[in-house]
């Protein structure tokens, strides 16, 4: 059995899929883009601005899902630029902490809506 998660609290989708799945006692996270969920606009300014708008869209889909960003399992964060690396990873530090979800990072061709960022991830119920 599945339920999809819907909150105003992160941006809607800009696609034909859910912010989220609750299923099987995980919280299946879309992939969460910089958009201010208030304005529908992509946040502009460092990499650490737009990883944090990211990070706190991911955490309100979690919290919608029944979850927290502490009970996640696996993240993956997409970036448009490796050399963004650093400075995403101080601000993902401070929203993730010991012991830490298993999680991938990497660089990929283009992100949607030319996006910088991108992260999604699993949480545990």
């Amino acid at each position: 059995m599945t339920k999809p998660i819907q909150t105003p609290n992160a941006p809607a989708a800009v696609g034909p899929y859910s912010q989220g799945i609750v299923s099987g006692g995980f919280v299946f996270a879309s992939g969460c883009l910089p958009i201010d969920p208030a304005t529908g606009t992509m946040v502009e300014g460092t990499i650490a601005d737009k990883a944090t708008r990211a990070l706190e869209n991911l955490k309100a889909v979690a919290e919608a899902g029944g979850s927290s960003l502490d009970k996640a399992v696996k993240v993956t964060v997409f970036l448009a630029d490796i050399a963004d690396f650093a400075e995403a990873n101080k601000v993902y530090a401070e929203y993730f902490k010991e012991p830490f979800p298993a999680r991938s990072a990497f660089q990929v061709g283009a992100l949607p809506l030319g996006a910088a960022i991108e992260i999604e991830a699993i949480f545990a119920v």
